[in-house]
């Protein structure tokens, strides 16, 4: 299987889905255990939830699931979150802290992995974006996760519905961050937070370059808003995703809409 499915559009606005892919190579399966198989922490459904929410938007979605390797962790290895609880380039543990291999890869396995799937993911990303920036002058990444409300390993108490990261601005124009946060909290019976617990991960803090017109924003739902519940067997729930879709559709369709101020430089 190719390890990204790419579609272009004609919008500044590029979906990067880099969690959402269930595919594990059969060699790779047999080392996970019996939890590991399970593929708990995968971004469920999250590509199926912003289907056809924006006209002309392009979309780099990663196939590979991320107990191969994780697609928004840094390639060095270095933690996003420094001090906290967090996964890894390839996952040892899932979000319970709860070992997911009966034999854990090797750093020439990591490598491998890093080279078949995490780099060709990218530079599809990259590629993608360059090529939205010429055509419009600048390019939004807005990078489509979500997870579990509740795991005590990773954060205390239960996650907002919306999670907005921009790595405390750094990452996007100050208007892109304000139409999101605007648009969340707008949206009634739901809670947000900006750069909560969860600040952007690799991709957005790396390619969110404003200065280059190149602008990347995280949103991280919590899994309540639009699956049945937060377990096994991860079913879509058609309504609360209706609902949920109409406020996803406002925030994308207003990004399309943003315009730099001075050029395509900010």
């Amino acid at each position: 299987m190719f390890p990204v499915e790419i579609q272009q559009g004609h919008s500044p606005v590029v979906l990067g889905l880099p969690h959402t892919g269930t595919y594990v190579p059969a060699e790779v399966e047999a080392q996970l255990n019996t939890r590991g198989r399970g593929l708990d922490d995968t971004d469920w459904h999250i590509h199926r939830l912003y289907d056809g929410l924006l006209e002309g938007v392009s979309t780099v979605r990663a196939t590979f699931h991320r107990y191969v390797i994780d697609a928004n962790r840094d390639p060095s290895g270095v933690s996003l979150y420094p001090g906290q609880n967090t996964t890894t380039l390839v996952p040892l543990t899932d979000f319970d802290g709860q070992p997911i291999w009966k034999q854990e890869p090797t750093a020439a396995k990591v490598e491998d992995r890093r080279q078949a799937y995490h780099a060709p993911y990218h530079a599809a990303l990259e590629a993608e974006l360059q090529r939205v920036k010429a055509e419009h002058g600048f390019a939004i990444l807005y990078d489509c996760h979500s997870i579990r409300g509740d795991i005590p390993f990773l954060f205390e108490g239960t996650l907002p519905d919306f999670n907005t990261g921009t790595n405390m601005g750094r990452t996007c124009d100050p208007a892109i961050e304000e139409i999101v946060v605007t648009a969340c909290a707008k949206a009634k019976g739901y809670s947000a937070v900006l750069n909560g617990r969860f600040k952007g991960g690799w991709t957005t803090r790396h390619y969110g370059r404003p200065t280059e017109g190149l602008h990347a924003i995280q949103m991280e739902l919590a899994q309540s808003t639009y699956l049945t519940q937060e377990a096994a067997p991860w079913s879509y729930d058609q309504d609360k995703a209706n609902r949920l879709r109409s406020h996803l559709h406002d925030i994308l369709t207003s990004l399309a809409n943003w315009a730099p101020q001075t050029g395509g430089n900010t």
